[in-house]
């Protein structure tokens, strides 16, 4: 029963041992297939914890969570399929060239022989990298490891992709073709679940945008229909300061 939802959060809370608040508090989400998704708030106020709760990568103490409507809680084994992460660290063998490192993802996907080169080829070719596609990653540019990073979450053709920063530390000429590639693969049928902390960059892609703060969702929906509702400039941060206010916040996960 997935109500037409890819992704969906139920009231979701979790407090890590030692801490007195909440790092998710009621955190409800309902993000629709074929969304580009943004989920957005400031470093260290639980994205990453909240998406790695989706991906089954860590416990959570309330609430109910599904994916493709099966239950992460109780059913992981159907979730994964749907599903491909790329996480804000890059996971990557440096002293193996790009090609290699897809090829060894690929296989722990179940790829491999020409099914895997294919896809391989088709990714590196999207983004830029078939020139690249046999130099050491080491020896790549930081914008030419997240793209590698990138394509790793999307070998097995994925119907759900979840990025955890995705533009971390790049120059302007690659965080320009990776959102430019996110919006044609979301076009081609993908839902993207977009998690970041620069507003611009989801202000320009995002079909559909969360603002969190303390652990809950503070606003939802598309980014013109927010700005009318609070009669706000036509601007995320601006929008984020107007709801949460200006005083500074100190997170801890």
């Amino acid at each position: 029963m997935d109500n037409g939802l890819a992704i969906e959060t139920v009231n979701l809370r979790k407090r890590y041992k030692g801490k007195s608040e909440f790092t998710l508090d009621g955190l409800s989400l309902k993000i629709p297939y074929g969304a580009l998704y943004g989920l957005l708030a400031p470093n260290g106020a639980g994205k990453t914890t909240a998406i790695n709760i989706i991906c089954g990568l860590r416990r959570f103490d309330e609430g109910e969570v599904y994916v493709a409507g099966h239950s992460v809680k109780t059913d992981m084994k159907h979730v994964k399929p749907h599903i491909g992460l790329v996480p804000q660290d890059l996971a990557l063998f440096p002293s193996l060239t790009a090609r290699e490192n897809l090829k060894i993802f690929g296989g722990l996907y179940g790829l491999n022989g020409s099914i895997l080169s294919k896809r391989v080829d088709e990714l590196l070719e999207l983004f830029d990298l078939t020139s690249s596609g046999k130099t050491i990653v080491n020896h790549f540019s930081g914008g030419m490891k997240r793209r590698v990073n990138l394509i790793i979450g999307m070998l097995h053709s994925p119907e759900i992709l979840i990025l955890d920063e995705p533009t971390v530390g790049v120059d302007a000429q690659s965080r320009k073709l990776i959102l430019d590639k996110l919006v044609e693969i979301n076009r081609s049928g993908t839902t993207i679940l977009f998690i970041s902390h620069y507003l611009e960059e989801a202000e320009d892609i995002c079909s559909e945008v969360a603002l969190m703060d303390n652990g809950k969702i503070i606003c939802e929906g598309n980014p013109e229909d927010l700005y009318s509702v609070y009669e706000c400039e036509h601007n995320l941060e601006k929008l984020y300061l107007l709801i949460t206010g200006k005083k500074m916040r100190d997170y801890h996960e």
